[in-house]
């Protein structure tokens, strides 16, 4: 499989701003030094490289339709994370990219959206959340739906608050639990207790979702429930990816490379597809 040199080189890109989410996350702005825009589309990654750390896929969490920067939600978990997590505005680092499959927007125009976010998952449906928000006249409605483990693991709670309160979308939020001595007047319960409450057009829907895995299987429950086939199902998919080319083999699910095949995917794709949810 032809590769193009740019997809091995990195460029590099300076940290315009950084911003707390939660204890563990962050939120990284990027710009490359060249003043080129990465050109990426919403569910896409970039691989992102710290000399002397190494090189770790990262998914985009803003709409290429906010500017030329690009932007992501980063949790502390490895090497590369942690030491992203100690950066400062101004610094620099080197990005491979966009690689892999996108939300399919031309599919989605005109349809009502379910966008249903589990934990870190709304880091990369935020790029489609933002999408829709700066071209709402293209879908017919739009709803998210996200579920957090406690209130002090809800990301994006400013953004999420315009969501609930303004006119673009509905928005749907629960935690797991609430901690003891702690305030929490939303929903409380897994995410799929949210699902029931909603009202859509099962002909005319799609449902966007992302998140761990263990979610998946049990969120596809309730909206096989309320009337959505595999075919009206878009999933984002986590494997642990490493080259984002193809070559090293460690994203595959049976004959597909979640790196390059995925990791966005139409539920009918890959239903029949061992291990892939």
């Amino acid at each position: 499989m032809a590769q193009n040199l740019v997809d091995y080189l990195p460029f590099p890109c300076k940290v315009t701003s950084i911003t707390d989410l939660t204890a563990q996350e962050k939120l990284f702005r990027f710009e490359r030094i060249d003043g080129k825009p990465f050109n990426h589309r919403p569910g896409q990654f970039m691989q992102v490289s710290i000399v002397g750390i190494g090189e770790a896929p990262i998914s985009v969490s803003s709409s290429l339709t906010r500017g030329s920067y690009l932007e992501m939600g980063v949790r502390k978990i490895g090497a590369l994370t942690t030491a992203m997590h100690e950066l400062n505005v101004g610094d620099k680092l080197g990005m491979r990219g966009a690689f892999g499959t996108w939300f399919p927007l031309e599919e989605l125009r005109g349809k009502e959206l379910i966008l249903i976010a589990g934990g870190c998952g709304l880091a990369p449906l935020r790029s489609l959340i933002q999408y829709v928000e700066d071209r709402p006249k293209e879908f017919a409605k739009a709803t998210i739906v996200y579920g957090a483990k406690s209130q002090d693991d809800v990301l994006y709670k400013n953004e999420i608050y315009n969501w609930q309160y303004g006119t673009t979308f509905d928005c749907l939020c629960t935690v797991d639990a609430v901690k003891t001595g702690t305030c929490w007047d939303g929903n409380v319960g897994l995410i799929t207790t949210l699902i029931p409450k909603l009202s859509f057009d099962s002909k005319n829907t799609v449902a966007v979702i992302c998140g761990p895995p263990i979610m998946y299987k049990f969120v596809l429950q309730e909206l096989f429930k309320k009337g959505l086939t595999p075919e009206n199902i878009v999933v984002s998919l986590e494997r642990h990816m490493k080259c984002g080319v193809g070559k090293c083999g460690h994203c595959t699910i049976d004959h597909l490379y979640c790196c390059m095949d995925g990791p966005v995917f139409w539920l009918s794709q890959i239903k029949d597809v061992a291990n892939a949810l």
